[in-house]
């Protein structure tokens, strides 16, 4: 009977508990995203520094990725790093831009303005809100749900 209650939570623990899958980003420019692991596959695409992905599988010295337009493809490891990235996700296909405030909140003036698919490393996290620095030095503050991040 105990033995049946514990298996019976540990089961429950691990189905009630949220997938969490890995998030790397992309160490350098110009790096080649590969149909297979392995320098002899194809190039499917190329991706600039600091560009986040999540691992799907691992096999030796690749890793194969997902990005946030659900592609997938294989990386070296030794393009990839631990370094968190964060990407806009908002306003596929158009012209408007998210804004970038100077804190937290709406309440904040705008400091910037940014395009889907711009990339900004990760710098802190408050209440809904990331705060990020841009490779041109701009820094701010983005609402969380117009962002893909682990």
């Amino acid at each position: 009977m105990i033995i049946r209650a514990f298996f019976f939570t540990l089961f429950f623990f691990l189905i009630a508990q949220p997938s969490f899958s890995e998030t790397l980003s992309v160490k350098g420019d110009n790096v080649n995203l590969r149909s297979g692991p392995g320098v002899g596959f194809d190039i499917k695409w190329a991706y600039g520094n600091g560009f986040p992905l999540r691992v799907v599988e691992r096999k030796g010295e690749w890793i194969k990725v997902r990005d946030f337009e659900k592609d997938t493809g294989w990386i070296h490891t030794s393009l990839l790093s631990g370094d968190s990235f964060v990407i806009v996700k908002s306003h596929k296909g158009t012209d408007k831009k998210i804004n970038i405030r100077s804190g937290p909140s709406t309440r904040y003036d705008i400091v910037g303005k940014a395009f889907y698919g711009v990339v900004f490393r990760k710098l802190d996290s408050k209440s809904g809100w990331i705060k990020v620095r841009h490779e041109s030095g701009l820094e701010g503050w983005i609402k969380e749900t117009l962002m893909w991040q682990r």
